[in-house]
């Protein structure tokens, strides 16, 4: 999967959803301190970008140094390449030192680590008891939403493409589908709430149709179905999209919608 991601690099960061600033304010409002944190699967530095604006320091990492090459280059952010299964010894010598993070985030990547070990290095990193970990997911629509401000017809366009892409995604595409809600994470409510979440927020990019496809040949699903012959933008499926698209006489930019579903909690006095 690693290196699926390695080779996206460039799509993943001229097409994927930027993630709103009240996300950020909600979870910056949350640690006591903002000295430093760590945002880990960064990919080209998203959710790092925001972080900067926050706290005194970023650390932030991915095991694809393509991905990070298109990644920002601010003075407070540290970008470092990482193996997929860091020891104990590398994360304090690459990331931080034991009880000195604020706050661990994870962008759309929670569903790829290995839990147990990754948690274990959380739970070491984070400063007790107040030390914060928020990972989200977003989805391109739900069944109450809207994926795009041209019409309905557009959603459902889209529901039945996202239905035959479902084959070609890793089973882990399950816990995004579910909005993060069955994910493990056990971690403590925040201070002022009584669950880890999800929490929604919403998030909101001007696209053209031809940005969109760029965003479906993102996905990973795009990308193992090219791997097995097929081709899920066949010119059919695309002359629907841009019928859809179309259909209020509008063949501009559109406002294409995504909801992101937020787990957060503190580690407490983990030991």
């Amino acid at each position: 999967m690693a290196d699926r991601f390695h080779n996206q690099a460039k799509q993943y960061s001229e097409t994927r959803p930027s993630y709103p600033d009240e996300l950020f304010q909600f979870i910056g409002s949350k640690t006591p301190n903002h000295h430093l944190a760590w945002d880990v699967g960064t990919g080209n530095g998203q959710a790092a970008t925001s972080l900067a604006r926050m706290y005194k320091n970023v650390v932030a990492t991915d095991t694809s140094q393509k991905q990070l090459d298109f990644a920002p280059k601010l003075p407070n952010v540290r970008w470092i390449c990482t193996a997929p299964n860091m020891s104990m010894a590398e994360l304090q010598r690459d990331v931080a030192a034991e009880a000195s993070v604020d706050l661990i985030t994870i962008a759309q990547a929670l569903h790829w680590f290995d839990l147990p070990t990754f948690y274990q290095q959380a739970r070491w990193v984070l400063k007790k008891p107040h030390g914060v970990i928020a990972a989200w997911c977003y989805t391109a629509t739900d069944g109450d939403d809207s994926a795009c401000n041209s019409s309905s017809a557009f959603d459902s366009v889209f529901q039945r493409f996202y239905s035959d892409s479902g084959p070609y995604w890793d089973p882990a595409r399950k816990l995004v589908d579910d909005k993060y809600r069955s994910i493990d994470f056990p971690f403590e409510p925040i201070d002022g709430a009584n669950h880890t979440g999800p929490f929604e927020f919403k998030t909101e990019r001007l696209m053209d149709l031809d940005g969109y496809f760029r965003f479906i040949r993102s996905w990973s699903a795009y990308q193992i179905a090219q791997e097995k012959g097929v081709e899920l933008l066949r010119d059919d499926v695309m002359e629907d999209f841009k019928r859809a698209w179309t259909e209020d006489g509008n063949n501009n930019q559109k406002l294409v919608k995504s909801s992101v579903y937020l787990r957060i909690g503190k580690v407490g006095n983990w030991k």
